[in-house]
């Protein structure tokens, strides 16, 4: 009996230790997955970002702010409620024509931590943003009119680039371009307190005509809006290798909605064009 109880403990013990190993190996992963991901921040802003140092931002004024806010584990909606700089990081953005239909909950970009933006591209409620503003003019041969986005980061460069590209697509593609329903507005995100991206003059949004929008979508059987989108691959694919993330990738979709976040997408040479269709 005293041997069976000996193997018996042993057993145990054995179970323990590779459980034990394997929450270590996980967290390990889990870790080197979140340095990874602030590592490539940093490269993404290398005019305004220093380094990480521990739990810190550091930018290149000497300034800290913390990566994580030591609120511990939160859900999705407390990840768009009260992001820290480790929650804008959490879900992966599928570049390409990867990740459609979005996963439930998955929101990569919406998670803004006010702080950090405030502090890159300024607080429209303070008139902090308005004298970066430029004007791009968007689609110069089909539409040509201007459009005021940040100059901050480069992102009016990329804009006029963006518009280029597009300016010389087929006319199939007219009706998701213009007339765009806007860029630059000091406003908040629709029903929070939280500043809008287009508050910091690094959004657009394109055809409201052939836009899907959670907020607009009635309800399905699990209470949640039913993924909509009528927006072409093409157009999304040029927006992302300029440093653009769709709101079409979103579990709380937007489809006309475009935003600079070069931080959530790959190396520019990793995402490759797509031939269009239409």
């Amino acid at each position: 009996m005293q041997r069976n109880w000996a193997y018996t403990l042993l057993h145990i013990g054995v179970m323990l230790l590779s459980f034990m190993c394997s929450t270590a190996a996980h967290a390990q992963l889990a870790s080197e997955a979140d340095a990874m991901k602030l590592e490539h921040l940093v490269k993404s802003y290398p005019d305004v970002l220093a380094r990480i140092d521990g739990n810190w931002l550091v930018w290149k004024d000497a300034s800290r702010m913390p990566v994580d806010d030591s609120r511990g584990p939160k859900t999705a909606a407390q990840r768009l409620e009260n992001p820290d700089i480790k929650d804008m990081l959490h879900d992966l953005y599928p570049a390409g024509a990867a990740g459609l239909p979005t996963a439930p909950d998955a929101d990569p970009g919406r998670a803004r931590p006010d702080a950090f933006f405030a502090k890159m591209y300024g607080d429209c409620r303070k008139s902090e943003v308005q004298s970066s503003l430029v004007d791009v003019v968007w689609l110069p041969k089909k539409w040509g009119r201007p459009l005021k986005v940040t100059a901050r980061n480069g992102v009016a460069e990329k804009l006029a680039a963006i518009s280029r590209e597009l300016d010389a697509l087929s006319n199939a593609f007219d009706r998701y371009l213009f007339p765009p329903a806007g860029t630059y507005n000091c406003r908040p995100i629709a029903g929070t307190s939280r500043t809008s991206a287009h508050g910091h003059g690094i959004a657009i949004d394109l055809a409201t005509g052939q836009a899907d929008y959670w907020r607009w979508s009635k309800p399905g059987k699990n209470g949640k809006a039913d993924y909509r989108n009528r927006f072409p691959i093409e157009i999304v694919t040029i927006f992302e290798r300029h440093g653009f993330i769709w709101g079409g990738k979103w579990a709380h979709f937007d489809t006309m909605h475009f935003e600079y976040r070069p931080e959530l997408l790959p190396p520019l040479e990793a995402i490759q064009p797509s031939p269009a269709k239409h």
